[in-house]
């Protein structure tokens, strides 16, 4: 079966708000084993929505559409779809109550307008809506079996209940195949780096396996097709640890949906804790950490020493050291992450300074150099970045998942690569990493 996701609003195409419902509907679908070839998005114009229509409807078995289900005029999915497919609306007075009774549970009365979405199939189906005043709709054609088209209200907080709750359980009955996917997470390695080592697999057709390059990570998408999700299932976890055997512990999960999360799960695993200084991430790396639930378990202190006034007077970095090597530089990256660490009492402590820009760089310190650091009690590691030509925000994200990265190879044991090291906290010379972490 092939499909496709069509969104009706003209706020869409302003750019007013932005199209989430395409890509839950892509993933529920696929799951399904039912191949997404065309999304497309119409205004609120009778003309266009009916051009668009018959085109879909001749180039896939199965239309999904979300929005224009509403009370006001310019509503005109369900009118024009109905008539795509030879079906008409009628009057449903049971739905009619429905509504009102909405409409009454918030202490409000019904505005006559609402009346226009007590309208459903005649020969399809209604579907019952319990967040909000708008049933969705199945139609089928009526000239051409097998074709159908799925009429779902615009909020994702009525979509998608919707879609699961009926949508999904009556598409799975017709469905040929189970599509499964499982994601693996890599950062601190380019995409340009990673496919020499899998191309193969990458060009391997079931299950298939795919790059996506993100801020600060790539992700690589397996893909299953099977008779069963249990056999995807296995297929997808059988290509997944050949990827993870190639690529080694560049890899950081295939299990959660970031790299905080996977960060918070290392460090309860293995009964660290973390703290954090930061400078030019202005708190970034504490917000990413504490957006985990259960964060509370590892990580406790965090402060935004912004001035050379609270490095010093809160971490405890010499006051000679920043007057020597100025706030961005390597030992106050070092001094920034041991003074948390001892403050706070955490197995492992984050210094992070540097220029975010878009002012204060030099020919010396451009904009877009930070240092990153992290100790525990064996040792102080330091990573100097530099990110030019990047926004303000660019440089602060990239500099909280380098962090994180770190962290959770020190929590492991792991090697940490592009780092200088201070053994035992004593302070020794950087080495000179020019350009071994432009990004």
């Amino acid at each position: 079966m092939t499909a496709e996701i069509i969104a009706v609003g003209t706020e869409l195409l302003l750019g007013d708000i932005l199209n989430t419902n395409a890509q839950f509907l892509a993933r529920e679908l696929a799951a399904l084993g039912i191949s997404v070839y065309y999304q497309s998005v119409v205004g609120d114009n009778a003309g266009r929505l009916e051009a668009l229509v018959r085109q879909a409807r001749e180039r896939s078995d199965l239309l999904v559409f979300t929005g224009g289900l509403g009370p006001t005029d310019d509503d005109l999915t369900k009118q024009t779809v109905a008539k795509a497919y030879g079906d008409t609306l009628r009057f449903d007075p049971e739905e009619l109550e429905k509504i009102r009774a909405f409409f009454e549970r918030w202490g409000r009365t019904m505005p006559p307008s609402n009346e226009k979405q007590a309208y459903v199939p005649v020969n399809g189906r209604k579907i019952e809506n319990h967040n909000g005043t708008a049933p969705g709709m199945i139609f089928e054609d009526t000239k051409c079996k097998g074709k159908y088209a799925v009429l779902l209200p615009g909020p994702p907080k009525e979509m998608q209940p919707m879609f699961c709750d009926t949508v999904r359980p009556w598409l799975a009955k017709m469905s040929d195949g189970v599509l499964f996917s499982r994601t693996l997470r890599v950062t601190g390695v380019g995409e340009s780096h990673l496919e020499p080592k899998i191309s193969d697999l990458l060009e391997a057709a079931n299950p298939t396996s795919a790059l996506y390059a993100k801020m600060g990570e790539v992700v690589i998408r397996v893909t299953a097709k099977a008779a069963t999700l249990e056999k995807a299932q296995e297929m997808c976890a059988q290509r997944a640890q050949e990827l993870k055997e190639r690529l080694g512990d560049v890899v950081y999960t295939d299990v959660f949906d970031s790299l905080e999360e996977t960060v918070v799960g290392t460090l309860k695993r293995t009964k660290k804790t973390v703290a954090t200084a930061e400078s030019c991430t202005g708190g970034l790396l504490s917000q990413r950490l504490t957006a985990v639930a259960g964060a509370s378990e590892v990580f406790s202190f965090g402060t935004c020493t912004y001035s050379n006034e609270m490095k010093q007077k809160i971490l405890g970095v010499p006051a000679q050291m920043l007057a020597d090597v100025g706030a961005v530089s390597p030992q106050v990256a070092a001094a920034m992450a041991r003074g948390v660490r001892a403050c706070s009492g955490a197995e492992i402590g984050v210094g992070i300074t540097g220029i975010a820009g878009p002012g204060g760089g030099t020919p010396e310190k451009p904009v877009g150099l930070v240092y990153v650091s992290v100790c525990d009690a064996r040792a102080t590691y330091v990573q100097k970045l530099l990110m030019t030509n990047r926004t303000r925000d660019s440089v602060r994200t990239w500099a909280s998942q380098h962090a994180l990265e770190m962290v959770r190879r020190l929590a492991l044991g792991l090697e940490q690569p592009g780092c200088d090291c201070f053994e035992n906290g004593q302070a020794v010379e950087m080495s000179d990493h020019e350009g071994l972490r432009n990004v």
